[in-house]
C-alpha cells in the first residue's frame, strides 16, 4: 500500500515518528526506569542501540502475506542498528510456537508476530513479554492484550464499511438489488469483521447480503467459492470479494460462467486489480485497501520502543497501545495514488 494512503488512528504515525515506552511487561512502571525521550522524527531514525528482532508470520501463500514479509525484512535493512531474525513462513499455530520459542531462548530485545492464530499465539506471546522481549502484534490480534505491548492492525471492519458504502452508492435507491459477498476463512474473526462492517454499510442504505460464500484467501478456493455462488445466484448486481488474491479465482469463475450481469468490488488492494479498474473495461469496479504494510511498521515500533525513544509528533510520550490503519477505497478516480506500491497476486 501507498504511505501516502496510510491514515492512521493515531496522528503523525503516517510518517511514522514513533517512540517507546519504559517498560514492555504488563507490570507497573518503577521510579528508576529510564523515561522516554522526547526527539523529533528525523533524529529517531537516527542509528542507536543495537536492536534484534524476531519475526514470524504465516506463509507466503499468496500476494498479500508475501508482501508483508518483503516489506518487513526491507525496513529492517534501512536500519544499520537493527538485526532481523526471519522465521520460516507456516501456517502450523505449533511450529509457530516453536518459532517463538526459539526466538525466546535467543534472547532477542523484540518479536514481531503475524500468528496465523491470534488466539494459539497468546501463551506464547505472554510468556516473551514475561521475559522483558517487546512484543508487537501484526493484523490477527492477540485475545488477550498483555500478550503484546502494541499492535499493528488493519481495519477489518472498515474494510467492510467502505465496501458497503461503495455498493451502496452504485446501487443508490435500487432496494430490490441482490448483493453477495465472497468472505474469506470464516473461522478467522477479521472475516468475521469484515463481514459485520459490509452488512451494517448496507442496511444503512436499505440493501443486504442476499447470498454469501467463503473461501480461504488462495485463488483455488476463490474459484471454487466463486463457482458455487454463481450457479446458486441466477440474478446478482454487486459481489465484494473479501480478498484479491482469491479474486484471482473468483474473476476465472466469473469469465468461466461468461456472466455480465453485475459489478465487483474487491479486498486488500492488488495490483492486478488495480489495473483491471485502471483499465475501465473490467467487471471489478473498485477495491478496498488493507496495507501489507503492517509487519514493516511493527519493525519500526519495535526499533523505537526498544531503544526508549519517544513519540516525534505526539505530545504522548508513549507508543500507543494499538495501530490501526485506514482501508479507503480505490476506484478508477484516484488508482494511480495507490498503484505504484500495490503488491502483486
Amino acid at each position: 500500500m501507498s504511505r501516502s494512503a496510510r491514515t492512521i488512528a493515531i496522528a503523525g504515525l503516517g510518517v511514522l515518528a514513533l517512540a517507546a515506552c519504559t517498560s514492555n511487561t504488563p507490570k507497573a512502571e518503577t521510579d528508576n526506569k529510564a523515561a522516554p525521550q522526547g526527539v523529533s522524527a528525523g533524529k529517531n531514525d537516527e542509528p542507536g542501540k543495537k536492536v534484534k528482532i524476531g519475526f514470524s508470520a504465516p506463509a507466503a501463500d499468496h500476494g498479500w502475506m508475501g508482501a508483508i514479509t518483503k516489506a518487513t525484512q526491507a525496513e529492517a535493512k534501512k536500519y544499520s542498528d537493527v538485526e532481523l531474525l526471519v522465521a520460516e513462513g507456516t501456517n502450523d499455530p505449533s511450529q509457530q510456537i516453536s518459532q517463538v520459542e526459539t526466538f525466546i531462548n535467543q534472547k532477542v530485545d523484540a518479536i514481531v508476530l503475524l500468528p496465523f492464530d491470534g488466539a494459539a499465539l497468546t501463551a506464547v506471546a505472554t510468556k516473551a513479554m514475561e521475559a522483558g522481549i517487546t512484543v508487537v502484534n501484526v493484523d490477527r490480534e492477540f485475545n488477550n492484550p498483555a500478550a503484546a505491548r502494541t499492535t499493528v492492525l488493519g481495519d477489518n471492519y472498515g474494510m467492510g464499511v467502505s465496501a458497503g458504502t461503495y455498493v451502496c452508492s452504485q446501487l443508490k435507491d435500487k432496494k430490490d438489488s441482490i448483493v453477495a459477498e465472497i468472505a474469506g476463512i470464516d473461522s478467522l474473526p477479521l472475516t468475521q469483521d469484515r463481514s459485520k462492517g459490509f452488512k451494517d454499510a448496507l442496511t444503512g442504505c436499505g440493501l443486504k447480503v442476499s447470498n454469501r460464500v467463503a473461501a480461504k484467501f488462495t485463488v483455488e478456493s476463490g474459484e471454487e467459492a466463486a463457482a458455487n455462488l454463481l450457479q446458486a445466484a441466477p440474478k446478482i448486481d454487486a459481489i465484494w470479494n473479501h480478498d484479491d488474491d482469491q479474486g484471482v479465482g473468483v474473476m476465472a469463475a466469473i469469465k468461466n460462467s461468461n456472466r455480465k450481469d453485475f459489478f465487483l468490488v474487491g479486498g486488500a488492494g492488488s495490483a492486478n486489480v488495480m489495473r483491471d479498474i485502471k483499465s475501465g473495461t473490467s467487471l471489478v469496479k473498485a477495491t478496498v485497501i488493507y496495507p501489507s504494510t503492517q509487519g514493516a511498521d511493527g519493525i519500526r515500533l519495535a526499533r523505537l520502543l526498544v531503544q526508549k525513544k519517544a513519540l516525534g509528533d505526539l505530545v504522548e510520550v508513549e507508543v500507543p497501545r494499538k495501530v490501526q490503519l485506514y482501508a479507503p477505497v480505490v476506484t478508477k478516480d484516484n488508482v494511480d495514488q495507490y498503484l505504484p506500491t500495490a503488491f502483486e497476486s
